[in-house]
């Protein structure tokens, strides 16, 4: 059984930056597609970036100020979300989901199947 849990949440100030951390057990990264997704207060969850199998990414367009870089690290079996130049509108529970490996990934949150609790993110001057 698939298991995530996210960290790497915190308060940061405006312009300021964060990495978050999807750590995987009961899968290899290589077998698994991987999604960050965030749902801010109010408003519905948004597929942010992702990473395939093969390590592969996508990144959304309408992701707000911040900006996304994923990468994983198939050693400690754990994907990163950096986010830097953070805005207010960056604010939101900040969540990994994975599914078995199907060539792309994809950021509707419907294709997943296993979901970490969330990692909160605020950002605040």
């Amino acid at each position: 059984q698939l298991q995530l849990v996210e960290s790497g949440g915190g308060l940061v100030r405006p312009g300021g930056s964060l990495r978050l951390s999807c750590a995987a057990s009961g899968s290899t990264l290589d077998a698994l597609d991987i999604g960050w997704f965030r749902q801010a207060p109010g408003k519905e969850r948004e597929g942010v970036s992702c990473i395939d199998s093969r390590g592969s990414t996508m990144v959304s367009v309408d992701s707000g100020h911040g900006q996304f870089t994923i990468s994983r690290d198939n050693a400690e079996n754990t994907v990163y979300l950096r986010i830097d130049s953070l805005s207010t509108e960056d604010t939101a529970v900040y969540y990994c989901a994975g599914r078995p490996k199907r060539g792309l990934c994809t950021l509707e949150s419907s294709r997943y199947d296993n979901w970490g609790e969330g990692t909160e993110v605020a950002v605040a001057s």
